[in-house]
């Protein structure tokens, strides 16, 4: 024995009944509409037509041209009649289309609600609010079910970024071991009372340099990985103009061997208020290697006697770092590539050979993180020019007060 279950609300039997119904309405106020025109075309054609003889037909003659005159103002009153109501049924059809069409917009808007919802929230998630969930309610329908699927992926890709996440920062962790372990090697090995050969020396030197190049390339990494897909925790106000004169105070020294000057525009150069704080959130440490970054971006890509120019502006709701260098002139297409992991312009602009590639591409990931953009401009006079915007943050009260 077969038992009988209800068929499923799904979405495309919805619509089936829904518009199913509304066209049955259109249909039978159409034919309400024809009928009463028809009814009013039958009153008039029962009416005696005007100029209608008083007297009646008394030879055979006069009774045939009766019958003939009466047939002749038939035909015209049911050509009338067939003018008419074909005029009212065009027009019932017209006031008909139109009532259908806004029907079926509205009926059909009610019924994509859902999906509309959907998208909304979609668009809301990214990478850093993976966590969160449609978790739609209603039927169990396509539109549950469309609902359902989008949150079984996004616990995926939450998976996928934390697994990605872990093996980064347990990869660069577990690597700085064996680093230090060869780096200690190398100091004791050097410090024997024993007189070193200077061809073993050299090679200690090297090793103990790209042993240091591959630390700072593990800690770019970690930097990376939490600046692309780690919670931004510890928010607080910050001053970009702050954290960019202290980059380029604790990095006198190499400014000075490489015979820069730092200057500031004028404030006809940058709109916005020039040398401003620039007030914006976010977490420190990752705003402070952003801005490390740019700095040692434009003292290290630099030419010798070349210079700096700084300026931090509040422009509506945005905080902008400005950082002009240098140099020779730049093809903006390689330019662009910059922000990529791993992307140098040629070791020929380079004063060494200690750059990771990941400078810039750090800096696009923690402004990317706090909501802001990284634009990497070509001057036409030679170097770069670097736009670092940000969502401006009010002032702090201490600060103002």
């Amino acid at each position: 024995m077969r038992i009988w279950r209800r068929p499923a609300r799904t979405v495309r039997l919805r619509f089936t009944v829904l518009y199913g119904a509304m066209f049955l309405l259109s249909a039978v106020g159409l034919l309400v509409i024809t009928n009463l025109v028809g009814l009013g075309g039958t009153r008039v054609s029962r009416s005696a037509p005007p100029g209608t003889p008083p007297v009646e037909p008394t030879t055979l003659a006069a009774a045939t041209e009766r019958i003939a005159w009466l047939q002749t103002q038939l035909s015209d009153t049911h050509a009338a009649q067939s003018r008419q109501f074909l005029i009212g049924s065009a027009l019932a059809l017209a006031v008909m289309a139109v009532v259908s069409l806004v029907l079926g917009r509205l009926i059909a808007g009610r019924v994509l609600r859902p999906l509309r919802m959907i998208t909304a929230a979609t668009r809301r998630i990214s990478a850093d609010n993976l966590h969160e969930r449609l978790a739609a309610q209603g039927p169990a329908d396509e539109v549950k079910d469309l609902a359902d699927t989008i949150d079984d992926l996004l616990e995926r890709l939450e998976n996928s970024f934390a697994a990605q996440r872990r093996f980064v920062a347990n990869a660069s962790h577990e690597l700085r071991t064996p680093l230090a372990t060869m780096r200690a090697s190398l100091d004791v090995a050097l410090a024997k009372p024993e007189p070193v050969p200077a061809q073993t020396a050299a090679l200690a030197d090297r090793l103990r340099t790209e042993l240091d190049q591959v630390d700072r390339l593990l800690e770019g990494f970690l930097m990376l990985a939490r600046a692309q897909h780690g919670a931004l925790t510890d928010r607080t106000t910050l001053s970009l103009h702050q954290l960019a004169t202290a980059a380029l105070h604790a990095r006198t020294a190499d400014i000075a061997t490489n015979n820069l000057t730092v200057r500031s525009p004028a404030a006809a150069d940058t709109p916005g208020t020039v040398h401003d704080s620039a007030w914006t959130q976010g977490n420190r440490t990752l705003i402070t290697r952003m801005i490390d970054n740019v700095i040692d971006n434009a003292i290290t890509h630099n030419h010798e006697g070349g210079s700096i120019l700084l300026a931090t502006t509040t422009d509506g709701a945005t905080a902008r770092l400005v950082v002009e260098t240098g140099g020779r002139v730049l093809d903006q297409r390689q330019v662009d590539r910059l922000a990529q992991p791993f992307q140098r312009l040629g070791a020929d602009r380079t004063h060494s050979g200690d750059g990771s590639g990941l400078g810039l591409s750090i800096v696009a990931a923690v402004a990317a993180a706090h909501g802001g953009t990284l634009d990497l401009r070509a001057r036409p006079e030679g170097g770069l020019r670097v736009v670092i915007s940000l969502p401006a943050a009010a002032v702090p009260a201490e600060v103002a007060a």
